[in-house]
């Protein structure tokens, strides 16, 4: 007998024929157009960006379906008398309007809330401020290893809410989850890891608690059989153990745990009332950096209930890593070129950083977040020979490094370009044989960018033009 979703029924039921609002015309919510369609819905969608911006495709559609399309500033002011609001992660909830409108009976949710809520099989989420999306690949990667039919979403891979009527109880679904998504979330994963928390996205969020709360709604619809992987050495993630429902394994690169899962001397090791298993060496992991064994010994307390020690291995041995994330492109010169643009907050590219013996010429600078910078400074005074700055964040980073030189007694050469290219040329111009050049801006790519992917395939292109 085949599988029959009644969860999704229900709610197909419910929807049809209803007015139904998307708000924010992007990749998660492009999809429900076809679908909201197909169940007969009265469709209306809000974007505040001007229509010469909005997928072009998208517009068609919405026009061949008779929706109706609001557009540019004052499109919220049309949000009236709808039964559901599917938002997008770029629209708070607590937009005044969206306010308004629930309080007049609508249900505000989301693609990714409407996923969680009618799949049929186990669903692991994965949020942090960094590494959730090197750790998001390894879990999956280890569970296609295993042998389960996955799927791959979320803030990564492809919106899955209309691809649930194919999903059967034995199927894993795997999320990355953004604190966008999660802001009013309702519904937990089975299984939830956060990576670690920093302070990211202030620009957005209205505090650092806030963004800190919306991380939390990963673990606090859990039950007592859910499972909640935490990391031991953040010491916000740490005293999350109070509040969770379910099961909780901590992982650690620093310290010895009685129970957990730990990277110690070298080796990853499964902990479990002070007797300790080897999984695997460091050295034959292919990612570079010590926050890889971070997201590595994630990835295994997260499938560690799925799949066997020995299967797990051979899945990290074989994993390359994630574009974007400390990328090799090419050595020129005796100069290896490496594209790190997910480094869009100084967390990240401080790991980056991190990642190498070699001296390293920097390329930094973007849009400007609101966050501190001070922290950077020493980590790029250790490791860095040249500075090459761009975008907003110049300035910030620049005083950060010049206060750090001052107090060590230092020099650096320190450079500003208004352009990539500009960069990637002065890069080129001044690295040395032996050094690294390493593109990791610590800050976001929306100044010049459309995201970091389109920054960082941008930066590959020029660098695989140099010397042609």
């Amino acid at each position: 007998m085949s599988f029959i979703n009644e969860k999704l029924d229900k709610f197909e039921q419910y929807i049809k024929n209803k007015r139904v609002a998307i708000i924010g015309l992007g990749i998660s919510n492009i999809p429900l157009l076809d679908y909201l369609h197909n169940l007969g819905c009265f469709v209306s969608v809000f974007d505040k960006r001007e229509l010469e911006k909005l997928d072009k495709n998208a517009v068609n559609k919405i026009h061949n379906y008779n929706f109706e399309l609001y557009y540019g500033p004052e499109a919220m002011q049309h949000l009236t008398n709808f039964t559901m609001i599917f938002r997008s992660p770029s629209c708070r909830p607590d937009t005044p309007e969206v306010i308004a409108e629930v309080e007049r009976g609508a249900i505000l949710t989301s693609e990714i809330e409407m996923l969680m809520k009618t799949c049929p099989g186990t669903i692991i989420g994965i949020t942090g401020s960094d590494g959730k999306t090197t750790t998001t690949n390894i879990i999956y990667y280890i569970l296609k290893e295993k042998g389960y039919n996955c799927y791959l979403g979320g803030n990564i891979g492809i919106p899955l809410f209309t691809k649930v009527r194919e999903m059967t109880p034995e199927d894993i679904v795997v999320l990355e989850l953004s604190s966008f998504q999660l802001m009013d979330m309702q519904v937990s994963p089975h299984i939830s890891v956060i990576t670690n928390i920093s302070p990211n996205h202030l620009d957005i969020h209205k505090s650092y608690d806030e963004y800190i709360d919306s991380k939390k709604n990963i673990f606090k619809n859990q039950t007592e059989k859910d499972i909640l992987v935490i990391n031991y050495d953040n010491e916000i993630t740490k005293n999350f153990k109070s509040e969770a429902n379910g099961k909780v394994i901590y992982f650690s690169r620093k310290q010895k745990l009685d129970n957990g899962i730990i990277c110690d001397c070298g080796i990853i090791k499964s902990c479990e009332d002070k007797l300790r298993r080897h999984i695997l060496n460091t050295k034959d992991i292919i990612l570079r950096g010590v926050h890889n064994h971070e997201n590595i010994c994630a990835a295994i307390a997260a499938t560690s209930s799925l799949v066997e020690p020995e299967i797990q291995a051979e899945a990290i041995k074989k994993f390359k890593g994630v574009e974007h994330r400390i990328e090799f492109i090419r050595e020129i010169n005796g100069v290896k070129w490496y594209n790190d643009s997910i480094g869009t907050s100084p967390t990240r590219t401080i790991a980056g950083l991190n990642s190498f013996d070699e001296k390293i010429v920097l390329i930094a600078g973007g849009y400007d977040k609101h966050l501190d910078y001070t922290p950077i400074a020493k980590p790029i005074v250790s490791n860095v020979s040249s500075l090459i700055l761009m975008g907003a964040t110049a300035p910030k980073i620049e005083e950060a490094v010049k206060e750090e030189l001052e107090m060590q007694g230092k020099e650096m050469p320190i450079y500003h370009c208004n352009t990539l290219k500009e960069t990637v040329d002065k890069a080129y111009e001044i690295a040395n044989s032996g050094e690294i050049v390493l593109f990791s801006p610590a800050s976001a790519s929306f100044d010049m960018f459309k995201n970091f992917e389109d920054r960082g395939n941008q930066f590959k292109e020029l660098v695989n033009n140099l010397n042609i």
